[in-house]
């Protein structure tokens, strides 16, 4: 049954109350009105310049017909109708943020969240007439009061990596006429909830609208996507009554062959299509309705934030990953997709969808490439009382949108979920380290936001899915009633502190530990136009940080522009500090291997849009110098020094370690450090897979000379060559390593 892609040229206005009152009657003229202007249908208004400086509401009609034709001009096609009485529904893939619709002037409903789709029947419509007109008013409100927010638009309307001034609001997913017969699937959702080498069992659930009283018969179909193997065919005869029913099934696939992430196996998908058949339906005649997932089979757990698929850990090395485009609706498959093989290319096993919902095609290309999803819900810091029960209904829409998908492994509820008035403090522009100091000391303090919003959507996303870790809210040190605390946001280096100080903190502390999901650094990009470099030292200091995001009270204290001739040498300051950061806390998250810290994830792989941030790869994804340090730190065995227990005042010790993710072990390792040039130091050590072993122990002499000593490893397999190599640069007048 091919649907009618509604999607294309619009027409579309500015709202004001005449045309509120107007724009939905069918015999509305708006070809030669110049309030009225071509739209593009999916898209965001802000796209298109008569609208790119508005905040909306934008009202938007769409003419189209169903006599035989799709609304683009080409015929539906030959495919036969189902059975009894057909039916309509209009389906609005996604609406940025809220939408009313009309269809010939008949009010349908409303609708409320960006991620998912709405669906209206409009049979009696269709049926009436062969020419129609379908009207949406859509509203995206500025979220003028940031510490209580009504819109769940989670990063795209509050961020620190992009522009805070921008409207994400339009029809920016397709619009569908589709049809059915007696019985339509509403909703529906997959999930695994078993997979072990003798057997996988896949739990269904399906809501179907009946017209009448009747019985449906489901049936299921199982079968690998590459075609190999044998395929499970399931069948189901269920009562329904008018209206919606709720019907839930499993089916169990003997001997499966099951997804893992790319660093233990190989990735098999598998499709699932769910049919659901009304009595009068002949054997040639096709469903009444239908729905395909494409899943994997495999199980995921959390224990003591080590997380492990199907029964085997796995040390997470991970980034942040904003919305590929602040645009996404703009952005183009292979722009989201090579954020996933970026991350993929890096040496990482997950990548943290931070603060939003992205696209189908990236979900698509995770389960393809075996990456591991963290995947925040979209609210990020404080929302008003209001929104309680659409954020437990968008738990539960998530839920069906992506509990199928394999490489979606954690469920986080809010980011950063902080009191009321602190919430922003420390990620907004401006704010002062005095500021940090006060977001930090305000966690302690009950908040609506952490204390009952949060708990709420953790228990919804619980109970709908039930087969991953969930997470209430991300970065929240231990406090009362939550001793256990979550994960945390570490921005030593940056923030506060020195580079060096979370390996120190992780020493008194290693709770402090267990899963960094957000550090690092801000960094001037490779793609550094809007900065306008020809005005340097005299740029725009007030427009970087108010729309690109420069935190300048903080960038100073690591590269003053008053330190630096040119942009340039400016831009490379940054860049190296944000490198060396990067390595070093790599390295010591590493070191801390199940003991206590399961992963971690970098914050951010890629920016939306031209910005001065944490990000790896800049708004045209050309890498920053810190991409090359990450992947030689995030590389599957890496050899690591750090100040040892037995440095004396006249030397400082440094132990060196091989840190391996291999799943085989490597025998006979030869590890050699070298000091400045001179006559290197060599051992040989066993690596076991998946450790970190200790190697031996070099001394480098305390001096007043203010020269650095630079610290070469190198290990080298057995037969093979190199394996890996580091550099470390020591200056021995404070005896710090960097």
């Amino acid at each position: 049954m091919i649907p009618i892609d509604l999607s294309g040229r619009w027409r579309a206005a500015l709202a004001d109350p005449e045309r509120r009152r107007r724009f939905s009657a069918p015999e509305l003229d708006d070809g030669d009105d110049p309030d009225w202007h071509d739209l593009d249908v999916p898209g965001h208004w802000r796209c298109a310049p008569p609208f790119a400086d508005t905040d909306g509401p934008i009202l938007y009609r769409r003419r189209f017909d169903v006599d035989s034709t799709t609304a683009s001009g080409e015929r539906i096609g030959s495919d036969s109708p189902p059975s009894g009485p057909e039916r309509w529904w209009l389906v609005l893939d996604g609406i940025f943020y809220q939408g009313d619709v009309w269809l010939d002037g008949r009010y349908l409903g409303d609708t409320e969240g960006y991620f998912f789709a709405h669906q209206f029947e409009a049979t009696d419509a269709i049926a009436a007439r062969t020419e129609h007109l379908l009207a949406v008013e859509v509203a995206c409100p500025p979220q003028t009061d940031r510490t209580h927010k009504r819109s769940l638009t989670g990063s795209f309307q509050h961020s620190s990596w992009l522009d805070p001034a921008w409207n994400p609001g339009g029809i920016w997913r397709p619009v569908r006429l589709v049809r059915s017969g007696p019985l339509r699937i509403r909703h529906a959702r997959l999930r695994c909830i078993e997979a072990t080498e003798q057997q996988a069992v896949l739990a269904l659930r399906a809501v179907i609208d009946a017209t009448s009283q009747t019985t449906a018969t489901l049936r299921t179909t199982a079968v690998p996507s590459d075609g190999t193997g044998a395929g499970i065919d399931h069948e189901l005869e269920h009562i329904v009554a008018a209206g919606e029913n709720r019907v839930e099934w499993t089916i169990t696939i003997d001997r499966p062959a099951r997804w893992w992430p790319h660093a233990l196996g190989d990735q098999v998908l598998h499709d699932i299509d769910v049919e659901v058949f009304h009595p009068d339906d002949g054997p040639e005649t096709p469903p009444s309705d239908h729905v395909r997932f494409r899943t994997g089979l495999r199980t995921v757990r959390m224990d003591r934030w080590i997380l492990s698929v199907n029964g085997e850990r796995l040390f997470c090395k991970g980034t942040n990953l904003g919305p590929t485009r602040q645009a996404l609706g703009a952005a183009s498959t292979e722009e989201i997709t090579a954020d996933v093989a970026a991350a993929k290319d890096l040496g990482m096993d997950l990548i943290r969808v931070h603060s939003h919902i992205a696209r189908p095609e990236l979900y698509d290309a995770a389960d393809e490439a075996g990456m591991l999803v963290w995947q925040d819900l979209p609210l990020q810091w404080a929302y008003q009382r209001g929104v309680r029960q659409q954020a437990l209904r968008q738990a539960r829409e998530a839920v069906d949108l992506l509990a199928h998908r394999p490489s979606v492994a954690v469920w986080c509820g809010h980011s950063e979920p902080l009191p009321g008035g602190l919430d922003a403090v420390g990620h907004d522009l401006g704010a002062t380290r005095r500021d940090q100091l006060r977001r930090q000391v305000g966690q302690a303090l009950p908040s609506w936001n952490k204390n009952l919003l949060d708990p709420s959507i953790r228990r919804a996303l619980r109970t709908t899915d039930g087969t991953r870790p969930v997470i209430s809210g991300s970065g929240l040190l231990p406090q009362l009633p939550m001793l256990d605390g979550t994960d945390t946001h570490l921005f030593y280096g940056w923030e506060y502190g020195d580079i060096g100080d979370l390996a120190s903190a992780a020493a008194r502390w290693p709770r402090l530990v267990r899963f960094v999901s957000e550090f690092g650094a801000q960094a001037v990009p490779s793609s550094a136009d809007f900065c306008e470099p020809h005005r340097w030292p005299d740029l725009d200091w007030d427009r970087l940080g108010s729309c690109h995001g420069l935190r300048r009270d903080l960038l100073d204290c690591i590269a003053d522009p008053a330190d630096h001739a040119t942009f340039e040498g400016w831009r490379a300051a940054t860049q190296a500090h944000q490198a060396a950061l990067l390595r070093r806390q790599i390295e010591a998250l590493r070191l801390l291997k199940y003991r206590p810290t399961g992963g971690f994830a970098q914050f951010l792989l890629a920016d939306g849009h031209p910005a001065i941030s944490h990000s790896l790869l800049d708004h045209d994804r050309q890498p920053k110098a810190a991409y090359d340090a990450v992947k030689a730190a995030c590389a599957p065995v890496v050899v690591v020094a750090r100040t040892g227990p037995a440095s004396r005042r006249d030397a400082l010790a440094l132990d060196l370690y091989l840190v391996s993710d291999r799943r085989d072990g490597i025998d006979q390792v030869s590890v050699e450090a070298t000091l400045d040039g001179r006559s290197p130091r060599r051992w040989t050590s066993d690596v076991g897979p998946d450790t970190c072993s200790f190697v031996g122990t070099v001394e480098v002499p305390n001096t007043t000379e203010p020269e650095a000593v630079v610290l070469d490893l190198r290990a080298d397999a057995p037969g093979a060559g190199p394996l890996t190599t580091n550099r470390y640069v020591i200056d021995p007048t404070r005896g710090t390593v960097t």
